[in-house]
């Protein structure tokens, strides 16, 4: 939820090359000891040095930090990139005292134990409008920029795309507790990030015009004071000549991380060669995509999702096999295949974040089951190489 007046430009790239991709990761930033937030961003950004071609800066709340990748082609540079990241705040927090965790929810804290509003002009704009909502947004997320250089086709390929929103988000599902309770959601930051007004899986639009004019629409009815306030769960980027995907939890492993991004940059390629073609589909009902989101993120991989294309409930895995069977050979054509499959297959033995949160937690109570989930967390934020 980076303001438009913080500069992150990892993605401005010489105008853009299809399918490049980017990573925007967020994080808490939390005590060694006592796991508490730490309201302490400033100072740990403080001299930071921050590795060429990427971005770290601050996020809405006190105890928040951010990150973009460089622009990369491949996922070897995309795994490098980020684990210099994590790995440069991780060192920059241990210095005064703290850690990094990437977890979507803090799991015992309340909103009112992060520190507060960063005071950014943006963001303390944020908070007069929109008040406790605002106040309430300790959440991180994960989001993936795949360069799509044509406006018009960017438009085409994110309607085909909102099909596989709800599935990414349950893969990404890491934020099981909120405020020392066990929300029973698999991704409760989903359900507390869409309380904005403009959040959500977009609606079918016919063509960028389309796209224009809603923008121009809610900008002038003061809705948004921009592009940059859709908080779509899919959206061109306001900035850069990409699509942007901000559904996901943040991923505790840089393994998930990469993986997503993967399979993120392959359904964009799938479908932008699908919308080239011309090849026809049917753009699914808002209140079915609803639906299969809350579903996502209540259950994650756990439970039974509704498969949007075929309109029914099917086991997830089941639902992720039909998304591999989509993609798979733009996986396979750039090499991605073995490194996608071997993290999934990870994911469904191990589960999502938020089951390991909950296996990490075992039958302890607050605060010692939930500090544990931390520990465990801020173990494997780092880990990775």
């Amino acid at each position: 939820m980076t303001p438009p007046t913080q500069v992150f430009d990892v993605f401005d790239d010489a105008g853009g090359e299809d399918f490049s991709l980017g990573v925007e990761e967020e994080f808490l930033l939390v005590d060694v000891d006592t796991r508490e937030p730490r309201p302490d961003a400033d100072r740990v950004l403080d001299g930071i040095a921050t590795p060429p071609g990427a971005a770290i800066g601050a996020e809405l709340k006190r105890s928040q930090l951010e990150t973009g990748s460089a622009v990369c082609r491949d996922l070897p540079e995309l795994r490098s990139s980020i684990v210099e990241l994590r790995r440069t705040l991780a060192a920059s927090a241990a210095a005064h005292g703290a850690e990094i965790v990437a977890t979507g929810t803090h799991p015992f804290a309340r909103w009112s134990d992060d520190g507060g509003i960063t005071p950014d002009a943006e963001y303390l704009e944020l908070e007069s409008t929109y008040g406790l909502l605002t106040v309430e947004q300790t959440v991180c997320g994960c989001h993936v920029h795949v360069g799509v250089r044509d406006p018009d086709l960017a438009i085409e390929v994110m309607n085909r795309v909102r099909t596989w929103i709800p599935l990414l988000v349950a893969l990404s599902t890491n934020s099981p507790y909120w405020m020392g309770h066990d929300s029973r959601y698999a991704s409760f930051r989903t359900q507390v990030f869409h309380r904005w007004p403009t959040a959500g899986i977009p609606e079918h639009l016919e063509d960028r015009a389309a796209y224009d004019r809603v923008v121009g629409e809610l900008t002038s009815t003061e809705a948004i004071d921009g592009p940059a306030r859709l908080y779509w769960d899919v959206r061109p980027s306001a900035r850069y000549p990409t699509l942007e995907f901000r559904a996901c939890d943040v991923l505790t492993t840089i393994d998930e991380s990469v993986a997503i991004a993967a399979i993120i940059r392959a359904l964009v390629e799938t479908c932008h060669g699908a919308a080239v073609a011309e090849v026809p589909y049917e753009p699914p009902r808002p209140e079915l995509l609803r639906s299969a989101l809350w579903r996502a993120s209540r259950f994650g991989m756990s439970g039974k999702l509704i498969d949007v294309g075929a309109k029914r409930l099917a086991p997830a895995p089941k639902v992720l096999g039909g998304l591999l069977e989509l993609i798979g050979p733009s996986l396979d054509a750039r090499g991605d295949l073995e490194t996608v499959v071997a993290t999934l297959g990870f994911i469904l033995r191990q589960g999502t974040g938020a089951q390991r949160q909950r296996q990490a937690r075992g039958q302890g109570d607050h605060p010692q089951g939930l500090t544990s989930v931390l520990d465990r967390v801020a173990t494997a934020t780092t880990a990775g190489t």
